[in-house]
Parts: C-alpha cells; structure tokens; sequence
C-alpha cells in the first residue's frame, strides 16, 4: 500500500517540478544569451545557435518527464482496488 502511495505521490509531482526547473533553466538560458548578444553583437549566430540547442536539450528533458508519468501513470491501481485494500486494512 506505501508504494501505490509513493507511486501517487510521485506521479503527482514528478513532471511540475521537471517543468518549473526547465521553465527556469530556460530562462536563465535565454538571459545569459541575450546578455552576451549585447555585449559582443559580433557574436550574435554563434550565441542564437548555442541558446536553441540548450534549449531543446532543456526541453527533451521534460519530454522525457512527461513520458516517465505517462508510463508511472498506467502503474497506479485503480480507485476501487485502493478502497478495498483500505477496508481491509481496516478491519
């Protein structure tokens, strides 16, 4: 019963927290490359191509994530098998 809690739980908060932190790694991406385009406009192509390949690797990252709760996703029991473990337990 702890683990199809654990797995809930998991499931749960799994991918915000991979979404929140590449929300913010892509932010951070995204400042530090438009800080360096203002500083040295000359190097402006070689600054754009490096933020978009960070940012798709920062964006698998939470494709990757969403896959992970999609397969945790079709683990997790049904609500009425949980219900009567609990009713068991119970008694």
């Amino acid at each position: 019963m702890i683990y199809f809690m654990a797995l809930a739980f998991a499931v749960g908060l799994g991918v915000p927290v991979a979404v929140l932190s590449a929300a913010l790694g892509q932010g951070r991406a995204a400042a530090a490359a438009l800080e360096g385009m203002a500083r040295q406009p000359e190097l402006q192509p070689k600054l754009q191509t490096s933020m978009i390949l960070a940012l798709v690797f920062i964006e698998s990252l939470v494709i990757l994530s969403l896959l992970v709760f999609l397969l945790l996703n079709g683990k997790m029991p049904e609500t009425a098998e949980v219900l009567k473990a609990v009713a068991a337990g119970a008694k």
